[in-house]
């Protein structure tokens, strides 16, 4: 349930969904917003309103990250879903969309379900599944694709996992389209891609690690364009990390495909020099690109090519990444990094700060047909307050998150969130 009515006050309000960025107040009650008052004070508030003075910190939508991994159930000691979710609040993080290959895998109504109903109880920031595409994200035999809609699931997708037979992916892509539920799929020919821990070129040939070239995200992608063709079905692209495919991608759009692409904050903020002296925290999946490739991303954020970004949250306890650099487990955990991460582009002056808002906000909320990411009368009270000038260095040992696998350990970034607000709740304070 909501708590008292609150009242922030004398912020700059940030909304992409309007493009509005000025002084402002928000009013929330009973877990919604009340009230948007843009430029002016808001006048005389009720006594049982807790004020909250913003002292000109931005006030903006809370987070929506559509890409997060958690442990839970099956890998509990990686990230339960309450683990994940305090992350999410600690990052101002306020909707998370949790990835469907855990054990059991959620390729049916009854996951689906469990997942939403421990959401439920944990009461902090709103958690919802992702279906699998395929049984066990094996890309064999379709998942419950319409039952798992109609229990909730925000869209489909074998997560990590590309789904080799065309037959199958045009079939997934038939019935997502039918159902009105999103596809999601990572572009990789798995058998360029099979056992490397590095994208090809001079870099990973010195350092000695089995790679692929960046041609395999392109090949695939390729593939899934002309299916999303021939089909008629939206798709979601998760994550361009090349600029071969995004030319691909670009192609598709200016034909007038229904295709989306997300981003992740890794594949911007690092490239493959950071792997340095085999820093497993560096190691993920796709694995890191040349600079030429994060640049080329970075200008496909900015001009709007890529609309969505995400956290690629996937936790990995220290004996998995205590290993061999080949031999460690993939992925970093992001929830927590994410936003002070995003405004570094801003600080630089690379991307607008409007848009780099709406790549976690309006731009994932709208795609998956959620109420949220918006400052806007009867939306839901998810906000987040930050100083986006606070200095802060990143300390992995200190994140919330049950694993501590960050390629930002040691990185000084500017932003920090001082209160996050989940259905008009206070889920956390700096």
């Amino acid at each position: 349930m909501s708590g008292r009515p609150l009242a922030f006050v004398n912020a700059r309000l940030v909304d992409p969904a309007t493009d509005y960025d000025g002084p402002g107040a928000v009013i929330v009650t009973e877990g919604v917003i009340a009230d948007v008052v843009k430029g002016a004070d808001p006048g005389k508030l009720s006594t049982d309103v807790e004020v909250i003075d913003a002292a000109g910190a931005l006030l903006m939508p809370g987070l929506v990250d559509i890409r997060v991994k958690t442990g839970e159930p099956g890998a509990e000691t990686k990230e339960t879903l309450k683990s994940a979710a305090r992350a999410a609040a600690a990052g101002g993080v306020t909707t998370i969309v949790v990835q469907p290959d855990t054990h059991p895998t959620v390729d049916e109504p009854s996951v689906v379900d469990f997942i939403l109903r421990r959401a439920r109880d944990i009461e902090l920031v709103k958690v919802l599944p992702a279906g699998a595409a395929t049984k066990g994200c094996e890309g064999q035999r379709m998942a419950e694709i319409g039952l798992m809609a109609e229990a909730g699931c925000v869209y489909i997708t074998d997560a990590d996992r590309p789904i080799v037979d065309s037959k199958v992916f045009q079939r997934v892509l038939n019935y997502g389209k039918a159902f009105g539920v999103l596809v999601a799929h990572r572009p990789a020919d798995p058998w360029l891609a099979k056992g490397a821990a590095a994208t090809s070129g001079e870099f990973a040939s010195r350092m000695g690690l089995p790679s692929v070239p960046v041609v395999a995200e392109k090949i695939m992608l390729e593939r899934d364009l002309a299916l999303a063709e021939l089909t008629g079905a939206p798709l979601l692209v998760d994550q361009l990390t090349t600029a071969c495919a995004l030319e691909s991608f670009k192609r598709a759009k200016d034909r007038g495909l229904k295709v989306t692409a997300t981003a992740s904050i890794n594949h911007l903020s690092f490239n493959e020099i950071d792997i340095g002296d085999y820093r497993t925290f560096c190691k993920l999946d796709p694995p890191l690109r040349s600079e030429d490739d994060r640049q080329a991303v970075i200008e496909a954020v900015a001009s709007g090519l890529v609309e969505v970004i995400v956290s690629a949250h996937a936790p990995a306890p220290p004996e998995e990444k205590r290993l061999p650099y080949d031999e460690a487990a993939p992925g970093a955990v992001g929830l927590e990094t994410l936003l002070p991460a995003l405004l570094a582009f801003h600080h630089e002056g690379r991307i607008p700060l409007m848009k780099l808002i709406r790549a976690v906000t309006a731009a994932p909320a709208e795609l998956l047909g959620l109420p949220q990411g918006r400052l806007a009368k009867g939306a839901p009270a998810d906000l987040v307050l930050v100083n986006p000038n606070t200095p802060v260095v990143i300390d992995a040992d200190k994140l919330t998150s049950k694993s501590k696998n960050s390629p930002f350990d040691g990185r000084r970034l500017q932003g920090k969130v001082l209160m996050t607000v989940a259905d008009g709740r206070v889920v956390y304070r700096a």
